[in-house]
């Protein structure tokens, strides 16, 4: 058996697809919102029987390493390597081509400096220091064991040089960005490479799975050539801070369990928090919200509370994720520190952790805060005033993606200005007409189901559904399943659904009808040769599922009766246009015979 499919047969499609989106059932598939476009009706599903996946969407659509490739971007060599550590499957047959992949090598260079520098905390005497440092700020040792809380010496090489040694190109370590080049360097001697992190207490940064793309180092003693007081890794292969969510790994089954995720600050408060025993807590890797980090956490849930600076500059980097995530459709909350508790999470939760707690129980819904935040000390009455709040809040409300919320949110804004909402609609177009206001019209949100569904006829959608349904309730074209395929698809001329692209599954349906036993989807599938077909026989199964799923019988029948009804018209309307055409040419040509064989079937159908 291949590596692939024993990593297929060991996972579970619908698990790892639903740690990125919310599943729900839907007949014997599971469907959730598209991770691939935006929608706000479900039309993803996933097949566990079939360990397939397919959007009705965006027409995305594959298996579990297509779908590990499309959302994480990855190659298929690293799609491989990656299901294979969590299948527990060695790749014995192609371990020489993930190896070749320099994104697989530097996620394993991260991994083995995090070792180094966990052990170099727990083990050198150099390192005591740091420890007093970690304990001083309250982190406990099981903290320390849990996090790989690690530590190196201010020396000028010393994780380079260790990673030589194990046998690591120095191109690599470059890459990873563990290592600097200077300008003359000299990749023969290894002469001119120095650590990035020196002296300094390093906090591993995972991906959401858990694997080590980077490091956050924080400077033990500030000097004059320390570089600041953090150091971050920087852009490499596997590390992009505007998508990676720190602490998420650790975080997204106690957000997805208590349905919320609590945004901090930095790494000390998402890990002063779990300590603490608040376990759905994360932080941004010293950014402000992006969409990416946003839909990464609307993977577990639609809920956010956020935590910041109360200053200017932390209120404006904030303001810019919030932005980003009402035009993402996340609820937001909004937690205060009460004056005195603490700059942050983590002060607060050393100073009283009830504080702490009761703050983000209490956190306030965004758009009350920011209407309070707003006209806080501002004259009503002063129509330039009005201008300004109004400026300042219909940005906001018009990213609100539900049209309810929406209009609740333009009608408190009217009564509070004591202004007619129909104004505040005419302004908000206006906002949203000027591209500094950065409004994102929902006119202009890329819709991929409404883009592919203008590609097909009327007529070819009519008979897709048709099959939809057929699939979907296989008694329609059993002995006992009445008249539904014998009364409407058998009335239908032959060359209505032979010559669509469903014609190789037609024949089958026609097959099994003609037979008059009973069938499941494991028989079409089993009766056809083409791959092709038994694919779509896959999805339109899926498509039923997803469409039909809570129709009753006389529903169904009524619906086939109805489709096949139209499809007859369409058929019609679209063979008396070929039908002008060719009549047009054989005039043209004075073919009398051909002509009169044409206007007979012209006048037939009309």
């Amino acid at each position: 058996m291949s590596d692939t499919q024993l990593i297929k047969d060991k996972l579970d499609i619908t698990d790892l697809v639903g740690e990125y989106v919310q599943l729900r059932p839907a007949g014997v598939n599971k469907k959730g919102l598209c991770p691939f476009h935006h929608e706000k009706s479900p039309s993803f599903m996933v097949n566990s029987e079939r360990q397939s996946w397919h959007c009705f969407g965006c027409s995305k659509g594959g298996d579990v390493f297509s779908f590990v490739q499309e959302i994480e971007g990855m190659e298929f060599i690293e799609a491989l390597k990656f299901l294979a550590n969590r299948a527990g499957v060695p790749l014995t047959n192609i371990r020489e081509d993930t190896n070749k992949s320099q994104k697989n090598r530097i996620k394993d260079l991260n991994a083995e400096a995090a070792r180094f520098f966990y052990n170099f905390l727990l083990k050198m005497p150099a390192s005591k220091s740091a420890l007093e440092y970690l304990r001083h700020r309250g982190v406990k040792d099981e903290t320390i064991d849990a996090w790989q809380v690690g530590f190196i010496s201010d020396q000028w090489d010393l994780l380079t040089q260790y990673l030589l040694k194990k046998g690591r190109s120095i191109d690599d370590l470059v890459a990873s960005g563990l290592t600097i080049k200077r300008e003359n360097a000299d990749p023969v001697s290894k002469k001119g490479f120095y650590d990035r992190f020196r002296g300094r207490i390093m906090f591993p940064i995972w991906d959401a799975h858990g694997t080590v793309v980077g490091f956050t180092g924080r400077v033990l003693v500030e000097t004059e050539n320390s570089g600041g007081k953090y150091v971050n890794t920087p852009q490499t292969l596997v590390y992009d801070k505007s998508r990676v969510v720190f602490g998420l790994d650790k975080a997204k089954q106690e957000i997805k369990r208590k349905d919320l995720a609590v945004m901090v600050e930095g790494q000390m408060d998402v890990i002063a928090c779990h300590q603490a025993g608040m376990k759905n807590v994360v932080a941004t890797s010293g950014t402000a919200m992006t969409e990416e980090q946003i839909r990464l956490l609307k993977r577990y849930s639609m809920n956010l509370a956020i935590a910041f600076d109360a200053d200017a500059a932390g209120q404006n980097a904030a303001k810019r994720g919030f932005d980003v995530a009402l035009s993402e459709g996340m609820n937001i909350k909004i937690i205060s520190i009460p004056e005195g508790g603490g700059k942050d999470a983590d002060e607060c939760l050393k100073k009283n952790p009830a504080v702490w707690f009761k703050a983000v129980y209490e956190a306030k819904e965004y758009m009350a805060w920011r209407f309070f935040r707003v006209f806080s000390d501002k004259d009503t009455k002063n129509p330039k005033v009005k201008q300004t709040i109004a400026n300042e809040l219909l940005p906001d409300i018009s990213r609100i993606q539900y049209a309810i919320e929406r209009d609740h949110w333009l009608r408190e804004l009217g009564g509070k200005l004591n202004v007619d909402v129909g104004v505040l609609k005419e302004d908000m177009q206006r906002l949203r007409a000027n591209p500094k206001s950065e409004i994102r019209n929902p006119k202009q949100i890329s819709n991929a189901k409404s883009q592919i569904e203008v590609s097909k006829t009327r007529f070819d959608l009519l008979v897709e559904r048709l099959f939809v349904l057929l699939l979907r309730y296989p008694t329609l074209l059993s002995p006992n399943g009445g008249s539904a395929f014998g009364g409407q698809i058998e009335n239908l001329p032959e060359s209505v659904l032979s010559t669509t692209s469903f014609c190789p599954l037609y024949e089958l349906l026609k097959s099994r009808y003609t037979q008059g036993t009973n069938w499941t989807l494991d028989d079409l599938r089993h009766d056809s040769p083409n791959p092709e077909t038994i694919e779509l026989i896959d999805t339109l199964a899926m498509q039923g599922d997803l469409l039909f799923s809570e129709l009753g019988e006389n529903e169904v029948r009524q619906e086939v009766q109805a489709i096949a009804g139209e499809i007859k018209k369409e058929w019609r309307k679209g063979r008396l246009q070929e039908l002008q055409k060719e009549i047009f040419e054989a005039e043209n040509k004075n073919d009398e015979e051909r002509l009169l064989v044409l206007q007979k079937e012209f006048e037939g159908l009309k």
